[in-house]
């Protein structure tokens, strides 16, 4: 420090020929250095205080990629926050997805909550973080709980789908094609080529039904985020594939998007078991009670979400029946669900039921929701 001093002391001087003072200039005395070299201390400090701020609050640049010092972008709780109020969540929820994003180094959450992908991937690492470090069975489903209710409200408010063709369904998307008043749960099996390659529906007597050329058709299918769309096309004709008869149709960039299903669904082909459940009224509305009949039905489980599913099978039930639903995972833990039949369609000589779910445990929720996100995959 002395020796800073000393040398901060002799800038003022100006020296002439031979290294001596120049004529007219007044040398600085010891009292003016050490106001000289303090005023250089102190604005030293200042410029690291203001740095230091700036990186705490992480003030953004005009651009809103970078800090102003030019480095990367420190997580923000306030812009976090500013996003998290927009969407709906609540204080616990808003909580978790701070703990989701910071668990996965996340600098940038706007980014982040515009991204299914990433969102999956952020959430998917936490879900595993979670399953890791509960101490109870109980903390594990409260946690899951909270972080599946925060996945599915961001869900439900996430940017519209950028689908503008038929081109764009994947192979193997489950979808319903509309011929006359009847619909007809089919999959696309390739939209790559010329044509749109789908599931020749079958009759009632399990023939693939036959369509003239030229026949029109409607076509509504779902993309992975639940976004709904439908699609009015003709038939080009019939062809065989690996997955059977197929009808060809022709491509169309005329999409109309349908309302949004409320959660997320997954296809899957799955056995399940279920049970007819009936409800006895003694004329009291508390005496109400649901007894579940002892003959087991079976079938397959087509696709899932934690609002109901679908279920193949060759029982032929009424519209309003409530169903008590199992089938096991391949962890061995079973799920279980009270659901109710709301509509039933025809599939050759088998039957499509769709349910509603009524009522589920919290946690076979959560290994529905874990499935319906492929984050126990």
């Amino acid at each position: 420090m002395n020796y800073l001093l000393n040398t901060i002391a002799l800038l003022p001087l100006q020296t002439g020929v031979g290294g001596l003072p120049s004529q007219g200039i007044k040398v600085a005395s010891a009292t003016e250095a050490m106001i000289f070299a303090g005023s250089i201390i102190t604005l030293v400090f200042v410029l690291i205080i203001i740095n230091l701020i700036k990186g705490k609050f992480n003030i953004p640049s005009l651009s809103g990629s970078q800090s102003v010092n030019g480095g990367p972008r420190r997580f923000s709780v306030f812009a976090l926050h500013r996003i998290t109020n927009s969407l709906g969540l609540d204080r616990e929820q808003t909580k978790m997805l701070e703990f989701v994003l910071k668990s996965d180094g996340v600098t940038d959450p706007a980014r982040s909550l515009n991204s299914a992908n990433l969102l999956d991937r952020h959430f998917k690492r936490a879900f595993r973080l979670i399953e890791r470090t509960s101490i109870s069975e109980d903390e594990l489903n409260n946690r899951l709980a909270v972080l599946f209710a925060t996945r599915n409200i961001i869900e439900t408010n996430m940017g519209t789908s950028t689908t503008t063709s038929t081109r764009q369904i994947p192979d193997n998307s489950a979808a319903v094609l509309t011929i006359g008043q009847t619909n007809y749960p089919i999959r696309v099996i390739s939209s790559r080529g010329d044509t749109l390659v789908v599931e020749n529906p079958m009759s009632t007597t399990g023939n693939p039904l036959h369509l003239a050329r030229g026949s029109k058709v409607s076509l509504a299918f779902f993309t992975k985020s639940s976004k709904g769309f439908s699609v009015e096309s003709r038939v080009l004709g019939a062809t065989d594939t690996a997955s059977g008869p197929a009808l060809q149709l022709v491509h169309s960039g005329q999409i109309k998007k349908l309302s949004n299903r409320r959660f997320r669904r997954r296809q899957t082909v799955m056995s399940t078991s279920f049970y007819c459940v009936h409800v006895q009224d003694n004329g009291r509305r508390k005496d109400k009670k649901m007894v579940v009949d002892k003959r087991k039905f079976s079938g397959n489980i087509l696709d899932i979400s934690i609002g109901g599913c679908s279920i193949k099978t060759s029982v032929s039930l009424s519209t309003g029946q409530r169903l008590k639903i199992e089938f096991t995972r391949e962890d061995n833990s079973v799920v279980v669900a009270l659901g109710e039949i709301l509509r039933t369609d025809r599939s050759g000589v088998s039957t499509i039921m769709r349910i509603r779910f009524l009522k589920v445990p919290r946690k076979s929720l959560n290994s529905i929701n874990a499935m319906v996100y492929e984050y126990a995959d």
